[in-house]
């Protein structure tokens, strides 16, 4: 055998011991991760917010000093059991497609005769101070609990938010030039020791979808689904959305479209 052809199997048994290293060191990690998120799970503090939120939905509260019991979330005024998992859809009485949140601002405004500032003064936790929308969103979703996700966009409005979502998930934007296709439209990208799923899938959708909203150990607070996808694209440094946005809602149509028949597994629990 030349020279030529040693240093050329030199380099091939190289490379192969090298991925072989890893693919043993992701094997590692993925178990690592897979224990500290089972250790997570033991005690979720999203409890707590499930219960203020339950708190908040009976209290009479705002300036026509009314509860929130006559909300109709989907499935009847009052009705919780598999509203989440059915959000969003469209609603007549507003003619819009709306998610958990759009919805629950607009009965506090309806219902309770909040102003629409007030309403979402505070939609996401500060430092000492918890949003009682958050909560109220946590207390939602854990109805859905163990039911399947239910949103086939059949509704000519909502399939127009499906294709919306869909668009912008794949639409390159920003300083940048990302997409949310770029980090979730793939099979087993990570960016550090963060898993980032496959959001075309039904599987990889459902895994996203269903667990939200969660209690966030880094933050120490729930995030709800508007938050986590405002958050995403502030880091693809797309121009920040507000809150509440037809684009944000529009993401959701699609996502939870593509995770519809996932099982619900709310409130989760993330890093």
């Amino acid at each position: 055998m030349t020279q030529v052809s040693l240093k050329a199997l030199a380099t091939v048994v190289l490379a192969v011991a090298s991925i072989g290293s890893t693919l043993a060191q992701d094997s590692k990690i993925a178990d690592e991760l897979a224990k500290y998120r089972e250790a997570l799970a033991d005690g979720n503090p999203a409890d707590l917010f499930e219960v203020k939120g339950e708190g908040l939905w009976l209290e009479k509260r705002g300036p026509k000093n009314a509860s929130l019991e006559q909300c109709d979330l989907g499935q009847g005024p009052g009705k919780l059991e598999g509203a989440y998992a059915s959000l969003p859809k469209y609603f007549k009485d507003t003619n819009k497609v709306m998610d958990v949140e759009s919805r629950l601002v607009h009965c506090m405004m309806t219902l309770q005769g909040f102003t629409l500032a007030e309403a979402t003064k505070q939609w996401y936790s500060k430092p000492g101070k918890d949003s009682d929308i958050e909560a109220l969103v946590t207390f939602i979703g854990a109805k859905s609990n163990g039911m399947k996700i239910k949103v086939p966009a059949t509704h000519p409005e909502e399939a127009k938010m499906a294709k919306m979502g869909e668009y912008i998930f794949y639409r390159r934007s920003g300083p940048q030039d990302f997409s949310c296709s770029i980090c979730h439209g793939q099979e087993g990208k990570r960016i550090r020791l963060q898993e980032l799923g496959n959001l075309t899938t039904q599987e990889g959708a459902g895994f996203a979808m269903k667990t939200w909203p969660s209690y966030r150990v880094s933050q120490g607070t729930v995030w709800t689904m508007q938050r986590r996808l405002i958050d995403c694209m502030r880091q693809a440094r797309w121009p920040e959305p507000n809150y509440l946005a037809d684009s944000i809602i529009a993401l959701e149509t699609y996502l939870q479209k593509t995770a519809t028949g996932t099982v619900m597994e709310t409130p989760g629990i993330k890093r």
